[in-house]
């Protein structure tokens, strides 16, 4: 009994977003459609950089990264979501609260100097087009995307250590839809005064830096676009620097204003409604913003489903070739092609099993000498 209570206490109770039924059913069924559409989306933008070699470049290399983490992202919060809904059950185990948290800061991190990162892509790719291959090549760009994936996993792992190991002797009932350490802080009974200073001096440098730093190279590609003569370049280049700053307000703003405040500051309603941001919606619209209003992507889309297409159009012309083959074959040596020879061919040219028995009713039909024509001896 000692044991079950012990185990008992160490679980955790997740409040959620909403508390009424038919509340809980639409955001339900709202959440589930984005997690499938973000997984969908994200899946498929990787598909598309990896198979097409005109997207095997630095900037796409990048993208096909950020794709990456918002899948994890993502699956990292909804799932467990979807399951209490199912099991009307409210608890989190010690153990998934921690991979909670140490995915949710790896990928945050990570994101944040990825961001960064294809922000000094774009920079050098309109202020530095000369110099581009050397200043972002592939050797630069998987540099890029390694450090942002291990300065964010050992970020993750000091944070993720330290707020496991501090004591909970009250409420285990977390005010939040996931584990995150500035609403776990609030369930400690000790003073994290020292601690919360180390979450400032990581802000500084996942948050207030990269973001000083895209919004400066925003600020030098608008000027070098002001400069140029062509009308057509200068809205183009204008719209992707619009939506790319509205990514990084609406990603790096929640998530600046949920980190960089001290815990009595918090409302479990402010942390709700920003954590949406960072964690469901950003992962959601970044595929619509970086990749599928591009014409290379869509171009890229359009000869994949072409080659689909194609392949399925190739399977039924082999098909009519297989049943031309048997009604050429003269009916009255029937033993040529054998009910076995044709389970072969139709196995390794997939034909349908209903198909396939239409064929041996057609060959077993008795033929008469009507039918046959000439080949009937005279008397």
């Amino acid at each position: 009994m000692g044991l079950e209570n012990q185990t008992y206490s160490s679980d955790f109770i997740l409040m959620g977003l909403f508390f009424s039924s038919k509340t809980n059913l639409l955001f339900f069924s709202f959440i589930l459609i984005i997690f499938i559409m973000t997984v969908a989306q994200n899946t498929v933008m990787i598909l598309l950089i990896h198979r097409d070699p005109p997207l095997h470049t630095p900037m796409y290399f990048l993208l096909s990264h950020l794709s990456y983490m918002d899948i994890l992202h993502i699956s990292n919060i909804v799932p467990k979501i979807v399951t209490n809904f199912m099991l009307c059950s409210r608890t989190i185990s010690f153990a998934g609260c921690g991979s909670q948290i140490f995915l949710s800061i790896t990928l945050l991190g990570g994101e944040c100097l990825l961001l960064a990162a294809m922000s000094y892509d774009c920079y050098v790719a309109i202020c530095h087009p000369l110099r581009y291959p050397i200043l972002m090549n592939d050797y630069v760009s998987s540099h890029m995307a390694t450090g942002s994936w291990l300065v964010g996993t050992v970020n993750s792992i000091v944070h993720t250590a330290y707020t496991l190991h501090l004591p909970f002797c009250g409420s285990r009932a977390i005010d939040h839809f996931f584990c995150e350490v500035p609403v776990m802080l609030k369930l400690s009974c000790v003073d994290t005064t020292h601690y919360e200073r180390g979450v400032y001096v990581s802000g500084i440098i996942f948050l207030l830096i990269p973001f000083s730093l895209i919004f400066a190279s925003c600020v030098q590609v608008l000027l070098t676009v002001l400069q140029m003569k062509s009308s057509e370049a200068q809205k183009k280049l204008f719209s992707a620097c619009f939506f790319h700053m509205i990514v990084v307000i609406m990603y790096y703003g929640p998530f600046i204003f949920t980190y960089m405040r001290p815990k009595s500051y918090h409302t479990p309603g402010q942390d709700k409604f920003l954590a949406i941001f960072y964690t469901i919606v950003t992962p959601t619209l970044n595929p619509f913003i970086y990749s599928f209003r591009n014409k290379d992507v869509l171009g890229a889309m359009k000869n994949m489903l072409k080659n689909i297409f194609m392949h399925k159009n190739i399977n039924k012309c082999l098909i009519c070739v297989f049943y031309v083959f048997l009604y050429s074959i003269p009916r009255r040596n029937p033993s040529l092609v054998s009910p076995e020879k044709k389970i072969k061919v139709s196995i390794s040219l997939n034909i349908p099993q209903d198909q396939l028995a239409t064929i041996h009713r057609e060959d077993n039909i008795v033929r008469t000498p009507e039918h046959e024509g000439g080949d009937e001896e005279p008397p």
